[in-house]
């Protein structure tokens, strides 16, 4: 695998726009959720924050009566940050990309390239949230939906993620399976730093491999190969296929999202075992 050599063609780049469609690929498969349905998920879930932050002041403020007036106010603060972002960020984790207001409507939040969401893009939806939202009453989050073809608000474009309609049948084919004789070297490379946007590519490239000419599906093959390879250690042995490669990676990378999120369940299944 060698670096991209200059004058790559522009249309397997990695992707970055909304679209996330290469010139010889297709459309990501997950529809994105309507604006109508991103609005009631959202006043739903601002009314449960509200309701929240009142009861959570309540107790606080029952409390505070016995306080010191400057630990009083640091408490208040600390609750205000716990039910903004603490909250939503615990949630949205835990269930996979779920607030209350998508649990009530069948959205769900993720990645760009369709996996499912860390820790890390939580905090950040909650914390451009807070701003977007509640600081400015919504209307940054209401024009960037409006404008968006995926109807992401500021914090999805910050994360790398958008929400999507859970309820919808898919048609999905099979994810192509690691090529066995590149088994051991993906499961100890690294490909922790590969961008979302160049994963879809990938992705989409294996999808529509049996219906590209060999001309095409050769060209493109050793393009995306070579984008990759600048975020994957150790690369594969010389020689190896650009198919192969890509196949393998893309597996690598789906594997450890579902241990990941395997880890997860058993977590938590730990946590309710023992509240038992």
């Amino acid at each position: 695998m060698t670096a991209p050599q200059a004058g790559t063609p522009p249309e397997f780049t990695m992707l970055t726009s909304d679209d996330l469609v290469t010139g010889e690929a297709v459309a990501l498969d997950l529809p994105p959720a309507s604006l109508g349905s991103r609005i009631a998920s959202g006043l739903i879930d601002v009314v449960a924050t509200v309701v929240l932050l009142i009861l959570v002041s309540l107790v606080v403020g029952i409390a505070a009566l016995s306080f010191d007036p400057a630990l009083a106010d640091a408490v208040f603060i600390a609750a205000i940050v716990v039910v903004f972002v603490g909250a939503p960020t615990a949630l949205e984790t835990f269930t996979r990309g779920r607030s209350l207001g998508k649990l009530a409507l069948g959205l769900r939040t993720v990645r760009d390239d369709a996996g499912p969401i860390s820790f890390q893009h939580a905090l950040i939806r909650s914390l451009v949230g807070f701003v977007e939202i509640y600081a400015l009453g919504g209307v940054p989050a209401f024009l960037s939906a409006l404008v968006s073809g995926r109807g992401k608000r500021l914090g999805d474009f910050a994360a790398g993620t958008y929400v999507v309609r859970s309820r919808v049948a898919l048609n999905l084919r099979p994810p192509m399976p690691i090529p066995h004789h590149l088994a051991a070297w993906a499961a100890q490379a690294d490909i922790a730093a590969l961008p979302t946007g160049l994963a879809l590519a990938v992705r989409q490239y294996l999808a529509r491999l049996p219906n590209l000419d060999p001309a095409s599906r050769a060209r493109v093959g050793v393009r995306l190969a070579e984008q990759v390879s600048e975020y994957v250690a150790p690369l594969p042995a010389r020689g190896t296929a650009p198919e192969d490669f890509l196949a393998a990676v893309i597996g690598a990378r789906r594997d450890r999202d579902l241990a990941r999120l395997r880890r997860q369940d058993d977590f938590r299944r730990r946590l309710t075992s023992r509240a038992n």
